[in-house]
């Protein structure tokens, strides 16, 4: 029963996440989460809240392997977006080919692979 209680919080959480960070291209995934990385960065963690979940988590089941790889990825998650986010708006070096991408329209359940893919961590993590 306790699994199914951390697998429902894990995703309500994601849910919050997906919603401010929801745009149609990734350039407007990343224009949402600059304008609170320009506010603070420590808001901009702040509404990672998944990621204190999963560091918390780690304590919770004593280092087990399955919540370290879900830190893990959620702490290169984190880094991939404030690495784009510098790269994009406040270096502003972007090529042609990187442009084209960040451009690309991203399918409406693109945004929501994460409530599929991590809760089988914390599944695994406490089975």
């Amino acid at each position: 029963m306790i699994v199914y209680s951390y697998i429902f919080l894990y995703i309500l959480l994601e849910l919050y996440e997906v919603q401010w960070q929801k745009a149609e291209t990734i350039i407007g995934m990343l224009a949402r989460m600059y304008q609170q990385y320009h506010k603070s960065i420590f808001l901009f963690l702040i509404m990672h809240p998944t990621f204190y979940f999963a560091v918390w988590f780690v304590f919770e089941t004593n280092y087990n392997p399955y919540a370290v790889t879900l830190l893990l990825f959620k702490s290169a998650d984190i880094i991939t977006k404030i690495l784009l986010i510098k790269k994009v708006f406040i270096d502003k070096e972007l090529s042609e080919e990187f442009s084209v991408s960040l451009f690309t329209p991203i399918g409406p359940y693109m945004p929501y692979v994460g409530i599929l893919l991590y809760p089988f961590f914390i599944y695994m993590a406490l089975s």
